[in-house]
């Protein structure tokens, strides 16, 4: 059994064509086809199912992926492991991040990170701060940064404390209260809101804070995306709560202090298990405490 037959197997599951498959390994398809089927006769059993019209696992194909995803990923981080023993870093490095992350300079800092290790291979997610803990905790992501209520903490992962911050409200520059002082929560609960989804951890900092004035409010849009909340509020949809160091990034909009606002706290959180060469050299990079050469 070949490292290569397992990524030509990988390859036709996730394409479920023997075409693409071929297309993505950069080989002819005779090849691919040729060497699953001789992986095929070493197992005793067929993978897939082939028919002219489609192409799907076996039940012994099912059976097969989790332990060549782990095979191969074994034999990358070999590769990575040995490469670091003599003080090249190299691989995969996954990172994820909420849009509204202020604390760190994340261009700034891919940047210095690809001009320092310029054989490392970078994939950056977006999304919520939720999300993103799953994600590291699963695996799916190395590292990641977050914001979250300061009574809440990250759980199942190592995380890092790099800012603490304010929500402002935003508002579109011909709003009423765009000429106002600074307001209370009380003055903004009589506004419409635009603000990211239910449960998510950017929401539930603002509804945490309201809740506990006593205080109910109208979400009358949620959306998933920061940038694009703001747009909303620019054109007179409604009042939203941001982080006060995310803002002066955005155009468009005006800010007005809270004089009641809820904090933010802004979290870096990594792996608990193994950390990559790659990871360990981004946590170093960005300063986090206790971070030596090795995972």
């Amino acid at each position: 059994m070949e490292l290569q037959q397992m990524r030509y197997v990988l390859a036709v599951a996730e394409t479920l064509s023997f075409t693409r498959a071929a297309e993505r390994c950069l080989v002819v398809q005779s090849a691919l086809s040729h060497q699953i089927a001789r992986l095929e006769q070493e197992l005793g059993t067929k993978l897939f199912e082939r028919t002219t019209r489609r192409v799907r696992l076996t039940p012994a194909g099912e059976a097969f992926l989790p332990a060549a995803r782990q095979c191969l990923a074994a034999a990358e981080r070999a590769v990575v492991e040995v490469a670091a023993a003599i003080g090249e870093v190299r691989g995969q490095l996954s990172v994820g991040v909420i849009p509204s992350v202020a604390a760190v300079d994340i261009p700034g800092t891919l940047r210095d990170f690809r001009r320092r290790y310029p054989k490392v291979r970078i994939s950056l997610r977006v999304g919520a701060s939720d999300e993103l803990v799953e994600q590291v905790r699963e695996g799916g992501l190395e590292v990641a940064f977050l914001g979250l209520p300061p009574a809440v903490r990250p759980e199942g992962v190592k995380s890092h404390v790099i800012g603490h911050d304010r929500l402002v409200a935003v508002v579109a520059p011909d709003h009423p209260l765009a000429d106002e002082g600074p307001v209370d929560l009380r003055r903004l609960s009589s506004e419409e809101f635009v603000d990211l989804p239910a449960k998510t951890a950017g929401r539930i900092q603002s509804d945490l804070a309201f809740s506990a004035a006593g205080l109910t409010r109208d979400v009358a849009f949620e959306v998933t995306n920061a940038d694009f909340l703001a747009r909303l509020v620019g054109q007179g949809l409604g009042v939203a709560m941001l982080p006060a160091a995310y803002v002066p990034q955005l155009s468009g909009v005006t800010t007005i202090q809270v004089t009641d606002a809820p904090a933010r706290v802004e979290y870096v959180v990594w792996t608990p298990d193994s950390r990559t060469p790659a990871a360990t050299a981004f946590l170093r990079l960005i300063d986090v405490p206790g971070i030596g050469q090795q995972p």
